[in-house]
């Protein structure tokens, strides 16, 4: 009986270890999310306090991702995702201690969220060059479809909702103790990973490594070059910076000013976005890699967002949901692509550097976008505001698209002959 084609990974031991241990981590992560407000609350903070937590998280993300990738590729991925669990644990350990006694002080929580921030800019570029290293390529698509399908549920929903049932029966600081055993369960699962060759040697005897200037200068000029890779980054910065913040800032206030919703309903709202991330990318693990992968993921993309123009018209919660659902689903099938995509055509010697590169480049405008958007929201209707974030990523999509010439690019570079050659060396 043929195996289905997003279960194929877990043939791989390494593999069933690693998912585990970053499912125990997001979820973790979605529980801090949640114990993180409370405890800011309960230190009698308010909207400013918890925007100084906030901030040192992105801080320490955007501040270090370079520098993560730039690690990922010249020391051993398994030793960095094992260190930053490490530190993980410590840090979440600490805070619980001084929750619990009744000694935190906002800094403690603001230093927190920087940590980890900073450890998420490690680890992110370390889990996406080493699992190239544990998985046959053909097995890419399902392995990061089934990440995207995990990622959601686990930090969007399952993850806060464990972490709001733990406060409100007794307090943040026994949430925060619960993200501390979580990390210790993930440190745990982490250290069960083989110790091969492939996972921590990148060079070859006798090969030496530039320097780390050198490193990030040579993924500059491979993303600058390539461009069905600079093209794509220059799509998700306009993309990110027109969507990302009328959903995060204006949409509370379309559930509540024109749909009669409350705060419940807001989270029901992004509780259908997520689910949405999660079936898209599932369906995408269980499909083949299209032909066409690169005018695929552009459509998914660009156009998915086009429900978001919809937004001034729609009159009930229920109507909401779905244009969320809808955004999220084509979202995930462009993430999944996206990523396997990275894994598969980015020499692996770099994978780590540009896969930064691409955090770095897809996030730095979100705080822009997040700034801007209330301001404009005070100024002028948002439904005008939900129509631009719409119809922006299908405009700049389709330009990216003729501009890096995907639609040759992905013909002169097919991927379902490499899948076929590599089935075939798995057969022999």
């Amino acid at each position: 009986m043929m195996t289905p084609r997003a279960l194929r990974p877990f043939a791989h031991r390494d593999y069933r270890i690693l998912l585990i241990a970053m499912a125990i981590s997001v979820f973790a992560h979605g529980m801090w999310a949640v114990a993180m407000v409370y405890q800011v609350k309960h230190l009698g903070g308010g909207p400013a306090q918890l925007s100084v937590v906030a901030t040192a998280t992105s801080l320490g993300l955007l501040g270090f991702v370079l520098i993560g990738g730039i690690t990922a590729d010249r020391i051993s991925c398994r030793k960095i995702i094992i260190t930053v669990e490490a530190i993980s644990l410590l840090v979440m350990i600490t805070v619980a201690a001084l929750a619990l006694t009744g000694t935190m002080e906002l800094w403690h929580l603001a230093a927190a969220g920087f940590i980890q921030g900073s450890g998420a800019a490690f680890f992110f570029p370390a889990y996406s060059a080493l699992l190239p290293r544990i998985l046959p390529s053909e097995d890419l698509l399902a392995a990061n479809g089934m990440e995207g399908m995990f990622r959601p549920v686990l930090q969007q929903a399952a993850g806060p909702a464990v972490a709001g049932v733990i406060v409100a029966s007794f307090a943040p600081s026994m949430a925060i103790a619960g993200i501390a055993l979580c990390h210790l369960l993930a440190f745990g699962v982490l250290n069960l990973l083989g110790h091969h060759r492939a996972y921590d040697e990148h060079l070859a005897p006798g090969e030496k490594r530039p320097s780390a200037l050198a490193d990030l200068r040579e993924a500059v000029s491979y993303t600058v070059g390539t461009p069905w890779l600079l093209w794509t980054l220059l799509f998700a910065v306009i993309s990110v910076l027109s969507f990302i913040g009328p959903i995060e800032v204006l949409l509370p206030f379309v559930v509540e000013d024109q749909l009669g919703g409350d705060a419940k309903t807001f989270g029901f709202m992004l509780a259908a976005f997520g689910i949405g991330s999660a079936v898209g990318s599932f369906v995408t693990a269980s499909l083949p890699l299209p032909r066409r992968y690169l005018s695929f993921m552009m459509a998914f993309w660009g156009f998915g967002t086009l429900p978001l123009a919809l937004i001034g018209i729609i009159s009930t919660p229920f109507a909401l949901a779905i244009l969320l659902v809808v955004v999220g689903i084509t979202g995930g099938l462009g993430q999944v692509i996206w990523g396997t995509l990275l894994q598969r055509r980015v020499p692996a010697h770099m994978l780590g550097r540009v896969s930064s590169l691409d955090f770095f480049v897809s996030l730095a405008l979100m705080p822009v976008s997040m700034a801007l958007a209330g301001p404009l929201g005070a100024i002028m209707p948002i439904w005008i505001i939900f129509v631009v974030a719409g119809v922006a990523s299908p405009v700049v999509g389709a330009i990216a698209w003729f501009a890096g010439k995907m639609y040759q690019d992905e013909i002169d570079h097919p991927l379902d002959h490499h899948e076929k050659s590599d089935k075939l060396v798995s057969d022999l």
